[in-house]
């Protein structure tokens, strides 16, 4: 009987552990050895004009008349969405969209836009909603013009026009303000601050109910600019600033 002391005797047999055999590659398809795949090599009139071939893309643009456009006395028309200057949008009444919630300074990835939000006042709006947009500016040298800060407008009041002549010697110019970027009055639109549309409220402006000024709006606007006649007339008046 053997001594399990002694370490010349070996004890009951060890296992190994069993290794997975090697996966095997696909068998290939017949030809799919062949370099060519299976093409026949070109002779040798073929491969003395390859790079020719390769060149004939090239050689045939010298020989054509390069367009040139008469900038700036012919502009190039822009695509319908061209992303271009920004709009401050207005009302059919005239009142501003922008409500100054200032979601698109948040959204801009460039830090180009500056809003700063005030109270409306009742009687003497200039938007329908709670606020107005009292400060607007954008940095038109920081500007990327991606378009998320259109995304992010919830009342539709900032939008890109197809405006893309932005080029100055100065950088003062290329930070538009409030009123370089509102939409001009049409003729039948009036100036704020003046009272929202009577029997309206903000909602029924974002739904298209309102279509134009209201006759006590048009009023209230006449006797607004009556009455800062007589002010400018008077000399002991004094303005109060804003």
């Amino acid at each position: 009987m053997a001594d399990p002391t002694d370490p010349t005797t070996s004890g009951p047999e060890e296992t190994s552990p069993t290794r997975r055999p090697r996966a095997q590659a696909p068998a290939r398809q017949d030809g799919a050895s062949d370099p060519t795949g299976g093409k026949e090599e070109p002779g040798l009139l073929g491969q003395l004009f390859a790079p020719v071939a390769g060149f004939g893309v090239t050689f045939a643009q010298q020989f054509r008349k390069v367009p040139t456009q008469e900038y700036p006395e012919e502009k190039r028309p822009t695509a319908k969405r061209f992303h271009g200057r920004h709009q401050l949008n207005r009302h059919p009444d005239g009142l501003e969209k922008c409500v100054g919630c200032e979601l698109c300074a948040w959204a801009c990835p460039a830090d180009a836009i500056y809003v700063e939000g005030a109270d409306n006042i009742e009687g003497a709006r200039f938007s329908p909603g709670e606020r107005y947009g009292r400060v607007y500016q954008i940095n038109y040298l920081r500007c990327i013009f991606c378009g998320l800060c259109i995304e992010a407008c919830p009342t539709r009041a900032l939008t890109m026009t197809n405006e893309y002549e932005l080029a100055d010697d100065s950088r003062r110019p290329l930070i538009y303000e409030k009123h370089q970027l509102l939409a001009p009055l049409r003729s039948d639109m009036l100036t704020p601050p003046f009272p929202m549309a009577e029997g309206m409220e903000e909602r029924d402006y974002y739904r298209g109910h309102v279509t134009g000024p209201t006759q006590a709006q048009k009023d209230h606007v006449a006797a607004r600019e009556a009455q800062a006649g007589h002010a400018q007339g008077d000399p002991n008046h004094e303005e109060v600033p804003r």
